[in-house]
């Protein structure tokens, strides 16, 4: 029987064996999907040398970027974003990384406003985030990326020369001026995730309003704490819900057209 899983890191409360496993029987699919938890890329890799029956997988946390030099290949816009969320395993056992995360954002978000302002503030610099950053400049936005880390002399000079349309800055030289400034904010962290459901991302909430646009890549808790804060000042909220299913269609199609 063929398999498929998700590799990650404590992963217990994963979207994507339930939802995979409803839809292989819905389906009458004669497949199914796990959970490969792994404590290492190192323990994954070893694992999967020693096995025959994987056929493809999604990649989350911690693993979206630690996981490309394992690869034989990568596809150009994941190697652009600089993070893989899928892999398919060819007939002759080669790996190959995709990224359906940017895929699902765009869709997902074009589906809840496509007239949205084109000026964003992304929380996060982690593979998802990547894939977020690289969704929204395609489509012409720019902004904002936090991050926690304090900014070196180096990171100032690469933002200098790679002339992204985001700008890195740390979480505390948000001010509601700049806030008041873009309209869409997406978090990309995984702060506010069960079970630490009452975390959120450090931001000055009370320069929210209601012309702004939350956007949660989590998904569980359906309603996050940074959702809670914004829905109070009136603004818009989205979860990562529905960015999960249509990547999770994305990596399906990719896996089906490799066998």
């Amino acid at each position: 029987m063929a398999e498929y899983g998700l590799l990650g890191r404590n992963i217990e409360y994963s979207f994507s064996r339930g939802f995979f496993s409803k839809k292989f029987e819905r389906e009458r699919i004669k497949a199914r999907y796990i959970n490969l938890d792994f404590e290492s890329i190192d323990g994954f890799m070893n694992w999967f040398n020693h096995q025959n029956d994987l056929h493809g997988f999604n990649v989350t946390i911690p693993y979206k970027e630690t996981i490309i030099p394992f690869l034989d290949s990568v596809d150009p816009v994941a190697a652009t974003i600089g993070a893989v969320n899928t892999v398919v395993i060819s007939r002759q056992g080669q790996l190959r990384g995709y990224n359906t995360d940017q895929y699902g954002f765009t869709e997902s978000l074009n589906r809840w406003n496509p007239k949205m302002p084109k000026k964003a503030i992304i929380l996060g610099t982690g593979g998802a985030a990547k894939a977020v950053k690289h969704a929204l400049t395609v489509q012409d936005y720019d902004g904002i990326q936090l991050t926690r880390q304090k900014l070196s002399i180096k990171d100032l000079n690469d933002q200098k020369h790679t002339h992204s349309a985001f700008v890195l800055k740390n979480y505390k030289d948000m001010t509601p001026e700049i806030v008041d400034h873009y309209s869409l904010i997406i978090n990309c962290t995984p702060a506010g995730t069960f079970p630490n459901i009452n975390e959120a991302p450090e931001f000055p909430y009370h320069a929210i309003h209601s012309g702004h646009y939350l956007y949660d890549l989590i998904y569980n808790p359906e309603k996050t704490e940074f959702l809670k804060r914004g829905q109070a000042a009136g603004a818009h909220i989205k979860n990562g819900l529905e960015m999960l299913e249509l990547q999770a269609l994305a990596a399906w199609n990719l896996w089906q057209k490799a066998h």
